[in-house]
């Protein structure tokens, strides 16, 4: 196939269905095209596009990483007997070169050239490689066009292509767009599995690494032709480049994403002549890339992604198992030229617990940019655009609570000027916060903190304090003479680079802030104050908690911004900071800093606390005694109080426990429930009026509860329970004996001769229940428990008065106790 003039490559699987791709542009102006690995999609399909009539204006390619834009544009511009620049170019974050037919960008660059035109003029077609990756700026930059397609732009047509992915949801997304599918013609790759399993806790670290290396070892030793590792970092990937050593015969090439690009072109390029090429690679080498002469592909199993926990509001990279679809990817690279061998860091069982897709970008990853961008598109909510996998709105929610804290957002979460402000900046919201304010300090700073660190751990612990970073990217010699920590001289270099774009940007002037300020200001929600304490743990000004080893410089700081932590839920570790002096932070949040009285329950401390304290956000900047704290200030906490200790903590005298047994075994209906749940439950209706007044816990503690259970009880309670549960009965003799209601049935205890002449027995409550009694010896010891007082004479009294009159001679002992007088007294002496 030609198109106009160009010659397209009909050897490669593609070629088949490049027409179908066409017709379906001239009809619908929409394509779905799936296509495996080394199809040729990335190099042919832009090339056919170029036909007359078919599009009118200049084609954009979307990639999802800066090696494999410019590698497809060299490609490109090749097969047009080009360099990038002329027909066919590139732009990419820092670097541009524009092409006049043909342009292959990466993703983010398509959202700014929308918002800055959302007709997108003089593009006629965008291209969506990779669409399988699922990446947040490929899945918004979709969404955007299908809207200016459907709004603005019918003629703009859109090709979504994919190696893996399902075709058919994307297809309804874009209307129901015809989908292409090639079959491809890679040649056969034969799978090598591990007889075991690495084994629990082996994600990575020291004995990962070993096992890669020594899988990498037995691959160079059993094949011919180049081998392509998949390791999940860069850390890994010198790990294993450093047991490795360097093999005889074997060119040895890390690729990844923070290599110069002229490092990803080495890797890239064939081995020399004689010499076989490793290449050790991240997921960067999955896809867009042909490695020319790679026959066998070492896949490690692990991924290195970007989540974010909503439970601290912070996106962290965690090392997750390769999912199926990956490792189809990463073997279809050994078969691309010819047959080739793929060896995998697990066993054949294993593979069916892989998951089938990686997770979208957007499922997982922080959304404070998407939701800038959807803020200048003015989609305050998200459901608004077509996108494939909608954000969840938890975490969308959080990222606008972060936008308005930055200024981006007003009140009503509208775009500010300061927010569209900071989203012309090609940085994270918190970046262009911070660059807005000016200043050389602005720029270095950003720059820094989107590197990776570029101190070298060594001897001596690397501290948190980003200042260090600043001392070695100002004055590396100085710093080098100084510190015991070496700088990396290519990666400062990097760093200098891209402040010094940065600082073109914004036209950054001289500093008015301090590095910590500035760094306030693009982390309103990680400001971190000391807890008390000896060790160094922190509070964040979102809510969550941090600390730093014991033994950092800044261990004793009161105020720091934490600029990187490790993402842990609970008490992350801060991994860099800044620190931050209390009179900038009030210039610099005083409209935010409030002053708040609270009467709080402190569990720690088991008392009422009543503070007037200075809070921003969650954390406390200064605390005094609130004395004359009200009663609605101080009752609620009292409760709170009682809550968490239990209603053990208040004050039962025998008579409150008394009322409440008596209460309790009446159970009539309509009587208040006061057991320990349904007070605990409506302890602001029956306890909280007698709280007026009292000045501290321990005067809650002393109330008797007597009074708050009669009023619960209520007047015509207090008489019901006075009628079927009395507090005692009355002897023969006159005496009062209380009744105890405490136990599964009412109880008294009496000595046995004032019962004398009794002849029936007590009766209580409506179901005349008999009181149990104790009947005791003269020495008010047990002697029976009867509930049937005449029973008990016509029966058992025999045999106490036989055993009692010999012990206790004494007191009576009549023959006859119904006809006896009862009496409290022993027989005088004598008689």
């Amino acid at each position: 196939m030609t198109a106009r003039g160009v010659s397209l490559d009909p050897t490669l699987p593609i070629a088949p269905v490049l027409g179908a791709v066409v017709d379906a542009l001239r009809g619908t102006g929409l394509c779905v095209l799936q296509a495996p690995p080394g199809a040729g999609k990335t190099t042919q399909v832009p090339l056919a596009l170029l036909g007359p009539g078919l599009v009118e204006g200049r084609i954009l390619m979307l990639e999802p990483r800066r090696v494999a834009a410019r590698a497809a544009a060299e490609r490109l511009a090749e097969s047009l007997g080009q360099a990038p620049g002329q027909d066919v170019g590139y732009r990419m974050r820092g670097e541009a070169r524009p092409g006049a037919r043909i342009e292959v960008v990466t993703e983010g660059i398509l959202t700014r050239m929308i918002q800055s035109d959302p007709e997108l003029s003089g593009i006629g077609c965008v291209i969506f490689d990779e669409f399988h990756e699922r990446s947040l700026q490929a899945d918004l930059g979709l969404a955007l066009c299908l809207e200016i397609r459907a709004a603005l732009r019918p003629d703009l047509k859109l090709v979504a292509m994919s190696a893996t992915l399902d075709a058919g949801p994307v297809a309804a997304l874009m209307g129901d767009a015809p989908v292409v599918t090639s079959e491809g013609r890679g040649f056969e790759v034969e799978i090598r599995w591990r007889d075991r399993p690495l084994g629990p806790g082996l994600m990575t670290g020291p004995a990962f690494e070993r096992a890669a290396a020594a899988l990498v070892e037995e691959a160079l030793a059993a094949t011919g032709g180049d081998v392509l590792v998949f390791l999940p970092g860069q850390r890994e990937i010198g790990a294993v480049a450093g047991l490795l050593g360097t093999p005889a015969g074997v060119e040895v090439a890390p690729l990844h994403g923070g290599l110069p690009f002229a490092a990803q072109r080495r890797a890239l390029a064939p081995a020399a002549e004689g010499r076989r090429k490793l290449v050790l690679a991240t997921a960067i080498a999955e896809t867009s890339l042909t490695i020319p002469g790679v026959r066998v592909v070492v896949d490690c199993g692990r991924a290195r992604r970007v989540r974010l926990d909503p439970a601290t509001g912070m996106s962290r990279l965690v090392t997750e198992r390769v999912t199926r679809a990956e490792a189809t990817q990463r073997a279809g690279r050994a078969g691309r030229v010819a047959e080739g061998v793929c060896y995998r860091l697990w066993t054949k069982g294993e593979e069916g617990a892989l998951a089938a897709f990686p997770p979208a970008e957007i499922e997982v990853a922080d959304l404070v940019p998407l939701a800038l961008e959807l803020a200048v598109w003015g989609a305050a909510d998200p459901a608004a655009l077509p996108f494939l996998t909608p954000p969840a709105p938890a975490a969308f929610a959080l990222a606008r609570e972060l936008l308005a804290e930055l200024g981006a957002l007003d009140e009503r979460g509208g775009l500010t000027a300061r927010g569209r402000a900071m989203a012309a900046l090609p940085v994270h919201p918190r970046l262009a916060r911070m660059l807005l304010e000016g200043g050389r300090e602005a720029a270095d700073l950003a720059a820094l903190i989107e590197a990776r660190d570029p101190l070298r751990r060594g001897a001596a612990p690397l501290p948190a304090d980003l200042g260090l970073r600043l001392e070695a990217l100002r004055d590396p010699k100085r710093f080098a003479a100084e510190r015991p920590w070496q700088a990396d001289p290519a990666r400062l270099a990097e760093i200098r680079t891209e402040a010094a774009r940065l600082r073109r940007l914004v036209h950054a002037g001289p500093a008015a802030l301090s590095p910590g300020a500035l760094a306030a200001l693009a982390y309103p929600d990680r400001i971190a104050l000391r807890r008390d304490g000896e060790a160094p743990r922190y509070l964040m000004s979102g809510g969550s908690g941090a600390q730093l080893d014991a033994g950092d410089p800044f261990a004793a700081q009161r105020l720091l911004v934490a600029t990187d932590l490790d993402g842990a839920r609970r008490d992350a570790r801060i991994r860099a900071a800044l620190p931050l002096t209390e009179g900038a932070l009030r210039a610099l949040y005083a409209p935010q800093i409030v002053e708040e009285r609270v009467c709080r329950w402190s569990r720690r401390h088991r008392q009422v606390e009543a503070r007037i304290e200075e809070r921003l956000f969650a954390l406390v900047l200064s605390s005094r005694n609130w004395t004359d704290a009200p009663d609605d200030a101080r009752i609620p906490a009292y409760l709170d109080g009682i809550r968490d200790l239990g209603l053990g903590c208040l004050g039962w005298t025998d008579a409150a426990q008394g009322l409440r047994a008596r209460a309790c075994w009446v159970g009539a209906e309509g009587l208040p429930d006061l057991s320990d749940a349904a007070l605990l439950e409506t302890l602001e209706d029956w306890l909280a009026p007698w709280l007026m007044g009292l000045r501290s816990f321990a005067e809650v503690c002393a109330l008797d509860l007597h009074g708050p259970l009669s009023a619960r009880l209520g007047a015509d309670g207090m008489a019901a329970i006075e009628r079927m549960a009395p507090t005692h009965f009355t002897a023969p003799t006159g005496t009062r004996v209380r009744i105890d209601y405490s136990g599964e049935a009412p109880c008294a205890a009496v000595r046995l001769q004032e019962l004398f002449g009794m002849d029936s027995h007590p009766l209580l409550g409506a179901a005349r229940v008999p009181l149990q009694i104790t009947l005791l010896s003269p020495a008010q010891r047990p002697v029976q428990t009867t509930s049937d007082l005449p029973g008990f004479w016509r029966s058992s009294y025999g045999d106490v008065r036989k055993d009692m009159r010999g012990r206790y001679p004494r007191h009576p002992w009549p023959d006859d106790p119904l006809t006896a007088e009862p009496t409290r007294r022993a027989k005088p002496r004598g008689s």
